[in-house]
């Protein structure tokens, strides 16, 4: 055995025996994956065995693995100012507010700074509450909106139920065509019986104790289910209608992963709060936020917003979203996310699609996609857990890192990635699916 593998050893075994895992059964036979190093859209063990990063990590990498001015910043602000505390005023971190709110609709010009995405949903339900003196979110069952108390019954999908202490929240059915809970057959169809489902529930839950409409602009781990045209201008008005604020969730779609700087920038929508995380700074370190409008700002001008984080606006933080932000626009790298998933995506898992009828659908805009896959197209009948397992493990002795969730596959490579990379992905793809 060399040292590199000893080192993959002893990675494993310090994992087994120390490490406490998210979203994990602990014990039984588990073998961890080991990482060592990335570059780009690849990423190896000590070893040196490689792989081509297809999850993005936890889809949050746009930046891809260690960009040389993002890394270059984290330290040279490391050596200036590790960390202040949140009430003092920081350089570093008043450009990276600047910059987010400049990609931000008109009226948006403070960010509250998080530590992620839960805790950016967490505050922008504390201030749609504020704001409103109203109690109840809705949200949709195919979601997922953090580990926090109000964001994780926020959520709608499993993990939300052995969670359920916090109270206000009510849920609702999402447009997804595919699966329509609405008996619909075309996208016009699933989007009006979709509002209109939504707002019978505003109806029976009581219009005026409902502060907000909690969306992700695309729901991402629910199955990368993009809104039928018309529908999130539909939330909107209802929203009007009925006094509710409307809060996006963009900590997953933002920054880059749909080929636009926010998902929202692709609908004609203007939400009340937007939420963000992930690929602000692809989780060099840890943060996220909520994007505030004066409207609701203004209200704390002379009262105290009752909440704070030790760690809101980190230096290290706030340097590696500044980085982050101005190599993505210098490099051209959302129109990179915009133009690989237009010509090279779309296309290459469309033919994909063709060859193997185990995909019953292809959904998905610039570097966001996700394959279902099905046991009978015509049934539409979600293939078996066991068949996600033997799914993964060919991807992965072909070198390719992927992220599966249920029945899918999410297809969702840095927004760095290039024709090549994405090429070799598909063909990959392609000898996997084509298995007995």
């Amino acid at each position: 055995m060399t040292d590199t593998d000893r080192l993959d050893e002893l990675t494993a075994d310090l994992d087994l025996a120390h490490v406490f895992h998210s979203w994990s059964a602990q014990g039984g036979e588990r073998t961890p994956f080991v990482l060592a190093g990335g570059l780009g859209s690849r990423v190896w063990d000590h070893s040196g065995t490689t792989f081509l990063d297809f999850s993005s990590q936890l889809v949050n990498l746009n930046i891809g693995h260690q960009h040389p001015a993002v890394v270059r910043a984290i330290v040279e602000q490391a050596g200036l100012l590790a960390t202040v505390a949140p009430a003092t005023a920081n350089l570093t971190r008043g450009q990276a507010a600047s910059r987010i709110v400049a990609r931000a609709p008109d009226g948006f010009h403070k960010v509250f700074f998080t530590n992620g995405g839960a805790d950016a949903n967490e505050n922008a339900i504390r201030l749609a509450r504020l704001h409103t003196g109203r109690d109840k979110i809705l949200s949709t069952y195919r979601s997922y909106h953090g580990n926090t108390g109000a964001a994780i019954v926020a959520t709608g999908d499993w993990r939300r139920v052995p969670n359920e202490f916090a109270r206000g929240h009510a849920h609702f059915f999402g447009p997804y065509l595919y699966r329509s809970d609405f008996w619909a057959t075309t996208p016009e169809q699933e989007c009006e019986r979709a509002l209109r489902h939504l707002e019978r529930v505003i109806q029976s839950e009581g219009p005026s104790g409902i502060a907000a409409v909690l969306l992700e602009t695309i729901p991402g781990t629910a199955g990368v289910l993009l809104p039928p045209p018309g529908y999130l201008p539909g939330v909107r008005a209802l929203c009007d209608r009925y006094g509710i604020l409307l809060i996006l969730d963009e900590v997953m779609a933002g920054f880059g992963r749909t080929g636009s700087w926010l998902a929202l920038d692709l609908y004609d929508v203007v939400p009340d709060l937007i939420t963000f995380a992930k690929g602000v700074n692809s989780g060099y370190v840890p943060a996220g936020g909520v994007i505030i409008p004066d409207s609701i700002a203004n209200d704390f001008d002379t009262t105290v917003f009752p909440g704070g984080l030790t760690y809101s606006g980190h230096p290290l933080a706030m340097a590696a979203i500044v980085a982050t932000l101005d190599a993505m626009e210098a490099e051209g790298i959302v129109d990179n996310a915009a133009r690989i998933g237009r010509d090279v995506l779309a296309p290459g898992l469309a033919e994909l699609a063709e060859r193997h009828p185990i995909i019953g659908e292809v959904r998905g805009v610039g570097v966001f996609w996700a394959l279902e896959l099905v046991a009978d197209r015509a049934t539409r009948e979600p293939v078996g857990a066991g068949v996600m397992a033997k799914i993964k493990a060919g991807l992965l002795a072909r070198g390719l890192l992927p992220f599966i969730a249920e029945n899918r596959i999410h297809v969702v490579p840095p927004c760095v990635v290039t024709d090549t990379e994405a090429a070799e992905a598909l063909s990959i793809y392609d000898e996997v699916l084509s298995l007995p």
